[in-house]
């Protein structure tokens, strides 16, 4: 793969439709919230978005944090901040951030309330558009600040279908909006960072290249999670590390893996897919630690 072009589209008529839905929405919206991914804060902002919102009050949430490098989280924050974006890191599964979001709610409004206030109006409802591709978490940060459980929840591309209201406290009403990409990616590294945390259907890129390509990053990054998630020998690791750019080393060591893990085949072959799909689920589900693709 071509790390600096790709011809890689994505733009299925539900999310142009949706697209369009959302430039409607936003006459009735007061805050505007970006839910991404803190493994790749970068890759999983929707760029057609941003010339759409930028009359608007926005707010960032950093979410599957439990997942990410705990000081890239703190750093990523800080980064959003300087551009005067209030920021908030979130674990929805476990709730970590939820209160703490809704304060910065309410200190984002505090100026416009009180200019209402002193008009004579009192309980103005607060509303906010709750935006994130396919897959950062935003059922589950809705379900979890709503404390319901009645939307569809899953971790495949797409699962969150209609648009609803949902009601917060007294004065807060979120819009949920199903996940939207965008036309084309900018470059491979924005499609294999979105491929491996699963925002892009797995059967679009093949799985063994994607995992080739993460086990390349994080053996430039991460080292010691795949030594020690795989058991694998520090001088077998440190010798691949010399040689990044050498194929053959690269696919011998998702063959060592894959002996690792039992993913053999008749002939007493690797099964190099079968291994791919190990490599990907323990980077997905946290098993090979905290990681953080795009560090600060």
């Amino acid at each position: 793969m071509n790390e600096n072009k790709t011809n890689i589209n994505w733009y299925p008529g539900h999310m142009a439709k949706t697209k369009k839905q959302i430039i409607e929405d936003l006459k009735l919206i007061d805050v505007v919230v970006e839910i991404l991914d803190a493994r790749i804060p970068i890759s999983s902002q929707n760029p057609s978005m941003k010339e759409i919102l930028k009359d608007k009050k926005k707010i960032v949430i950093l979410n599957k944090s439990d997942l990410a490098d705990d000081n890239q989280n703190i750093l990523w924050k800080q980064y959003f901040e300087k551009l005067h974006i209030p920021t908030v890191i979130t674990d929805s599964t476990s709730g970590k951030g939820i209160s703490q979001f809704i304060k910065t709610v309410e200190d984002c409004m505090i100026d416009e309330l009180d200019q209402i206030k002193q008009k004579g109006r009192v309980g103005k409802t607060t509303r906010l558009l709750v935006l994130g591709i396919p897959n950062v978490g935003k059922s589950s940060f809705i379900n979890r600040i709503s404390k319901k459980t009645t939307m569809k929840v899953g971790n495949k591309p797409g699962v969150t279908k209609q648009k609803q209201w949902i009601r917060v406290g007294n004065n807060i009403e979120l819009l949920d909006t199903p996940g939207v990409l965008w036309p084309k990616f900018e470059s491979d590294e924005v499609a294999l960072h979105l491929a491996y945390t699963g925002t892009i259907r797995d059967d679009i890129l093949e799985k063994t290249e994607i995992a080739f390509y993460l086990l390349k990053h994080l053996l430039n990054n991460y080292p010691q999670n795949i030594e020690s998630r795989y058991k694998l020998d520090s001088v077998v690791i440190n010798d691949i590390q010399k040689d990044l750019d050498n194929y053959d080393k690269l696919l011998e060591l998702i063959h060592l893996i894959g002996r690792k893990r039992g993913a053999i085949i008749s002939g007493g072959n690797v099964d190099e897919e079968k291994t791919a799909n190990i490599i990907l689920d323990d980077f997905r589900s946290g098993k090979l630690g905290r990681i953080t693709i795009e560090k600060l």
